[in-house]
Order: structure tokens, then C-alpha cells, then sequence
């Protein structure tokens, strides 16, 4: 480390040296249990949008992405490019190279709308597909939802060596120096997104893997997310076996990350059948369980959660609790002197020695106003009283109507609950999923062969129904829940929400981000034929264009891509018989993530082509609004089918206020302004919902890829 620093106090500029020494101190933090990898590896985004020219960082259209120039100077259709790694100069054509940007560097994006597809003219849902390299379109993601998010599903490379799509091609690699570090940077990098995105208070992750990295996605995401949940499915995706060297392998995994109080609610078998995934548990009595106060098995001793120690003040005549008291701290021994009066109950375990309550004075006393807490009968051996509780899943279960509450007792205020159906049987779902819907072959790649018939599909896609049922066992009672897919592959994940919703009349937004790469094989052909990332005939064979966005809009329509009615029943729990050819009555709109050069952004251009954005920050209500491009610039716009508003020129605030009170039904408004104060006093006065301020310069509003 002597050496390092010396040769840091060399480096002139501050902020590279201050930059150097935070990465030194990281890559010499001595691990010894966990993950070890390379953390940052460089990645680079292709911008097609902007104009190669002098000072340009670039890449060979048909090279690596991950290998930069620097232009050096434009002579006509020829660029003159240093490579600093070699310290060499080569002449390109200005048509074989394409800008990046690298990790770090700012960029500018905007939506560009490719296509749509409308099956429910009356209905204010619509779906999103973006065609992007999904971690920019997580930065924009993370601009747009941040916390609301209710669950992720995730479908990664498997990190298994196989050369087919970009992800494995860039940034994936089993021969890296730790044999797994390009993957998990790789992963690294999203998942921190993820976790803004996703509702801190309820919200799941679900990741889909093989063995290959099952383990590391494991620890990465403990360490990603420290104090969530983590549990594990089994999911049989190939009865007959896939070869290995050794055992055939007929399974794949999920990991859920459960956020807050996120938890996979049981249900009654009468109104949804799980089949093998089903655990029974019968129900024989009408009084749901209550729970002991009291901590019992592992860490329940008192110094385990010493904020968690604290009197429970009794009326011993009433036999009812009072309130909980204060925490004891743990320099301080409890006077044990008058338990005989009957008055506090303490935490104490059946050896006699001191324990702890599983809930905090504040969320006890919340419990006791509630009625969601009584007094249990005097434990002679420990010498105090039995405390109870309703627990946080009968609790949920109470607020999602599993159980009632039929009454009070008129002096303590102590609910009386019961099962909604005690004549069911309730169904936990079990760790080890076989049913014969989740095969991939049948399921997977034969289902998306009828609905996409290319000769080329996309590689292993997953059983529609083991993506659906992964969903709905998080899902099942919110029916207005936000699920996004950032690895969406063939579209899976927004084709099994549309059947969700069909199901039980839900709904449910799906946003999916794939990136629009050629395979590899194919991108070998292409290059044979002189055709380059970028050019259409290229474009036209991407995973977005070529599979994701013709099975997004054949699913919902009920056709095959040749027009044909599709064939057969979807596999449904509920008793609706639900056929293909109906399609779905949903919405799509497909984006493309596109980035501007920030020195050519025009201020009327700025605005149309933000346009797209805050229609999907106000919740992607309606059909997205846009202005063409020789519109003229409003100032102001007020949209009642997309629910919001949006104040472009602030001098007709006046007007601006008098036309948008006679629309009650705007939730989201924008206000172009430079002045925060003016800002604020402007939003006070209209009283919308969700008020946001966006500067007049578009590059101060959506720049993301930057450090900050």
C-alpha cells in the first residue's frame, strides 16, 4: 500500500487521484468468506443516435463494443482514430464505427415509438416493451419508479460459456480470472438498480437460474439485499433430462427476495388450484392461532434484541393488557420482586432466565389499540403471564380477507377472528414445483413456435406457465401490482402477466427490457454479407424486433404472425376457459431507448422528445401522446385520457390554471420552470396529486450514466 500511495501523490489532477485511492481501497478490502470478483468491469453502450466526429469515443460497428477510440479528426467519409491501448493511429470508414459511451460517462436518452398494439380501446392500461441495453433502461427505469415497483422478475444469462446472445458475448465469460467475475459485476450493476426500484415497504424479486451460478447470485444477493428474505424454488423444467457430464439435469432454480413485508399469501384450493405445488393444511378451527409474544428457539435470549426487552403493564382484575412500557436497557437488571401482584409480565423463558418479546413497545401498543393483542392464562413455572398476539401473516391475511373479524369483546376491545371459508382447505405453495405446465420444451419453444414461426427463435425460452404461476404466488392479491422484466427475452414475462390478469380480472402493468442483438451465429452471417449493428437489415433479425415485440402483439391479438387463428386452450386455474385465439384485451406500446447528442438538442426538440418519458413517469395511462415534429411547441398541454399535465411556458401560468380546474381527474403534473421557489408556489396553487418540476434545459432533466 506504501508503494500505491506514493505513486497516487503523483497524479496532478485531485479528482482522478481521489477516484484511484476510493477503487485501491476497494480492491484490496481483504474478503475472507463470500464473493470474490472483480467488481467494475467496464461496459459500453453503441450510441447509433449520434454523429461520429472529432473527439468522438467509438467502437468498430462489427469489433467489440468494449474497445474504444478516440477520433482524432473526420477527412470526408474517413475518421483518423487513436488507440490508446496499442498507442497506434488507423483510418476507418465513418460508416463502419459507432459512438459509446462508457460506464460513466453521461448520455442523454429519449423514447422513441416504434409500434403499438391496442386490444382494449376502453381500458387505461398499456404494457411496455423498450428496446435497450437494459442497464440504461434501468437508470431511466429508476428516474420513472423509484420505490414503486411491486415485483421483479428476472430471467439472466446462466453464465453456462454458451456464445448466443450479447450479454454472454460482452459480459459474460466462465474463463474470466475468477471464473466468475464478469458475471457478477455484470449482475452486480442491475441489481443495485433493482433494489431502488422496488417498493421498500412490499415488494419481491424473483431470479431464475441453473447450478452454474446459483450459489454466487445467492450470496451477491444477500449482499445486495442485507436485510430482506431470500428463499429458494425448485422448478421442473424438463422431465427427460438435459445432458451433463454426470447427472442429467431436469430442474432450474428461483431465488424470491422479499422486500418489507412481502411474503406468498396461502389460499383456498376452492377458487385456485396450485395441483402438485399444493400443501395442504386443514382447517379445524374457527379461531385462527394466536402467537406467543414471547421469542422462543433461536436467538431468544434477552441480549439477542436488547431493544426488544420491556414490561407489559396487565389489570389482572380485567385480564387485559394496559400498554407496553418502556425498553429495559441491557445494563440494567428488570425488578422481578412483585410478580405475585400480577401487574407486568416480563419476557421470561421456561429455564428461568430473562428473554425477549417479538415486537417493538411501539408496534405492541399499536397492536393492543387494535385489539390484535390479549392476555393469556398465568404461567405458574415461569411466574408471569402468557402474552398473545396476531402475528404479521394472519394480520395480512385479515387485511386481505382470508380472515375475518366477526366482533369485540366489549371491555378489553380483543377481536374475535375466524376463516372466511373455514369449510376449505388452506394451501401453502411447496418449495419443489412439478407440473407438467412448466416444461420448457412444450411450454417454452413449441408454444412460442406456434405464435412466432421463424426458422431462427430465440434459445430456451421459459414455460409460460412456471413464469406465471412464479408471479401469481407473490402477486395473487395485487391485482394492480407494477411487474417489470429487465432480461424480457422472448416476452414471456408480459405474455404470462396478460393470462394473470385474464384469470382473475386483475390489473396488472408489465414493463420488459430486451436488448435487440443478433445471435451469434447470426451475426456472422450478417457481417458476411457486408451488414453492420445499426443498419436495418440487420435490426429487422434482433430478439426485440424478430421475436419479443411479434409474440407480444400476436398473444394479445389471439393470431399467429401470419394471421392465422392461434390454437387451443391456455392452461388456466381458474374456471373461465380462456382461448388463445381471444387474445387478451390489453394494451402495448414498444419503445426504443435512443440517445441525443447534447450539442445539437434544439429547446422544441427537447420537449418532444421527453414527451414519451413523463407519459410513463404518470403511470402510462391511455395512449401515449406525442407531437410531430413540426408541430408547433404548446404552452401547455392538459391530457385527460393520459391523467396529466403538463405547464411548458410558465408566462401562461394564468391560463394554464383557469383550463386545467375544469378537469378534476388529472393525477400527474409537469412545470417547466427554472425556479424551484416558483416551482413550489405554482404547484401549491393547482393542487395535483403528483406534482414534478423539470427544468427548461432538457440535458439538466435526464441525464443518467453519470457519477455523480
Amino acid at each position: 500500500m506504501a508503494v500505491l500511495d506514493d505513486l497516487l501523490q503523483k497524479v496532478e489532477d485531485p479528482i482522478l487521484r481521489d477516484r484511484l485511492a476510493k477503487e485501491i481501497r476497494k480492491a484490496t478490502k481483504h474478503k475472507k468468506f463470500g464473493l470474490v470478483f472483480e467488481e467494475h468491469l467496464p461496459e459500453c453502450t453503441p450510441l447509433y443516435d449520434i454523429p461520429v466526429k472529432k473527439d468522438s469515443k467509438v467502437a468498430l460497428r462489427n469489433g467489440k463494443i468494449n474497445e474504444c477510440l478516440t477520433v482524432l479528426k473526420v477527412d470526408g467519409d474517413n475518421a483518423v482514430c487513436l488507440d490508446k491501448s496499442r498507442h497506434t493511429t488507423e483510418t476507418y470508414p465513418v460508416s463502419d464505427l459507432v459512438c459509446v459511451a462508457e460506464f460513466g460517462d453521461s448520455i442523454y436518452p429519449y423514447l422513441q415509438i416504434i409500434d403499438t398494439v391496442c386490444n382494449a380501446p376502453n381500458s387505461d392500461l398499456w404494457h411496455t416493451l423498450i428496446e435497450a441495453d437494459n442497464y440504461h433502461a434501468l437508470q431511466l427505469l429508476e428516474y420513472l419508479y423509484a420505490g414503486k415497483v411491486d415485483c421483479i422478475y428476472i430471467d439472466p444469462p446462466y453464465n453456462t460459456g454458451a456464445r448466443d446472445w450479447k450479454y454472454n458475448n460482452n459480459y459474460v465469460d466462465n474463463n474470466d480470472l475468477y471464473r466468475h467475475s464478469k458475471w457478477l459485476s455484470f449482475m452486480e450493476r442491475r441489481l443495485k438498480i433493482a433494489k431502488k426500484l422496488l417498493n421498500p415497504t412490499d415488494s419481491v424479486l424473483i431470479v431464475t437460474i441453473d447450478e452454474n451460478e446459483i450459489h454466487h447470485l445467492r450470496c451477491l444477493l444477500e449482499d445486495v439485499f442485507p436485510n430482506a428474505y431470500i428463499q429458494m424454488v425448485t422448478i421442473v423444467i424438463n422431465r427427460k433430462g438435459s445432458a451433463r457430464l454426470r447427472f442429467a439435469r431436469v430442474e432450474e432454480y428461483a431465488l424470491y427476495v422479499f422486500i418489507g413485508n412481502a411474503t406468498v399469501p396461502t389460499y383456498f384450493k376452492d377458487y385456485l388450484s396450485y395441483g402438485e405445488n399444493g400443501s395442504e393444511i386443514n382447517i379445524t378451527n374457527e379461531d385462527p392461532r394466536w402467537e406467543r409474544l414471547l421469542r422462543g428457539g433461536t436467538g431468544s435470549r434477552r441480549e439477542d434484541s436488547p431493544t426488544l426487552f420491556y414490561p407489559v403493564y396487565v389489570d389482572p382484575d380485567k385480564k387485559c393488557l394496559i400498554k407496553a412500557g418502556d425498553v429495559l436497557p441491557l445494563t440494567e437488571q428488570p425488578d422481578l420482586s412483585d410478580l405475585d401482584s400480577k401487574k407486568i409480565a416480563w419476557p421470561i423463558r421456561t429455564d428461568g432466565t430473562l428473554g425477549r418479546w417479538q415486537a417493538s413497545p411501539d408496534t405492541f401498543n399499536a397492536l393492543i389499540e387494535k385489539g390484535y393483542a390479549k392476555l393469556g392464562t398465568w404461567d405458574k413455572s415461569r411466574k408471569t403471564w402468557t402474552v398473545l398476539y396476531l402475528n404479521r401473516g394472519t394480520r395480512k391475511r385479515i387485511d386481505d380477507g382470508e380472515i375475518i373479524i366477526t366482533g369485540r369483546d366489549e371491555e378489553t376491545g380483543v377481536v374475535s377472528v375466524k376463516f372466511a371459508k373455514p369449510e376449505a382447505k388452506m394451501y401453502a405453495i411447496k418449495t419443489v414445483w412439478f407440473r407438467n405446465s412448466h416444461d420448457s420444451g412444450v411450454y417454452g419453444s413449441t408454444l412460442l413456435r406456434n405464435i412466432v414461426s421463424h426458422d431462427r427463435l430465440f434459445d430456451f425460452p421459459k414455460s409460460l406457465y412456471s413464469t406465471k404461476d412464479a408471479i401469481q404466488a407473490v402477486l395473487r392479491n395485487k391485482k394492480n401490482a407494477l411487474v417489470l422484466d429487465f432480461f424480457a427475452g422472448s416476452g414471456t414475462t408480459l405474455h404470462s402477466v396478460n393470462l394473470l390478469n385474464a384469470e382473475d380480472g386483475g390489473n396488472r402493468r408489465c414493463i420488459i427490457v430486451t436488448n435487440n442483438e443478433v445471435s451469434d451465429a447470426e451475426a456472422k452471417e450478417l457481417s458476411k454479407k457486408g451488414f453492420k449493428p445499426g443498419d436495418e437489415e440487420w435490426d429487422r433479425l434482433g430478439i426485440a424486433r424478430y421475436v419479443t415485440w411479434p409474440r407480444t402483439v400476436c398473444s394479445i391479438e389471439g393470431h399467429d404472425i401470419h394471421g392465422n387463428p392461434l390454437k387451443g386452450d391456455y392452461i388456466s386455474d381458474s374456471e373461465i376457459s380462456l382461448h388463445m385465439s381471444d387474445g387478451f384485451k390489453s394494451n402495448a406500446i414498444y419503445f426504443k431507448l435512443g440517445f441525443l447528442d447534447k450539442n445539437a438538442v434544439a429547446l422544441g426538440r427537447q420537449f418532444k422528445e421527453l414527451l414519451a418519458v413523463l407519459w410513463m413517469k404518470a403511470g402510462a395511462i391511455g395512449p401515449c401522446p406525442h407531437l410531430a415534429e413540426n408541430d408547433p411547441l404548446p404552452e401547455y398541454m392538459i391530457l385527460p385520457e393520459n391523467k396529466m399535465a403538463i405547464l411548458i411556458d410558465e408566462t401562461a401560468y394564468a391560463a394554464f390554471e383557469k383550463d386545467i380546474k375544469t378537469h378534476t381527474d388529472i393525477e400527474t403534473l409537469y412545470i417547466v420552470t427554472d425556479s424551484e421557489r416558483g416551482f413550489r408556489e405554482m404547484a401549491a396553487g393547482l393542487d395535483i396529486k403528483n406534482s414534478y418540476q423539470l427544468y427548461r434545459d432538457y440535458l439538466d432533466n435526464f441525464r443518467i450514466n453519470y457519477r455523480r
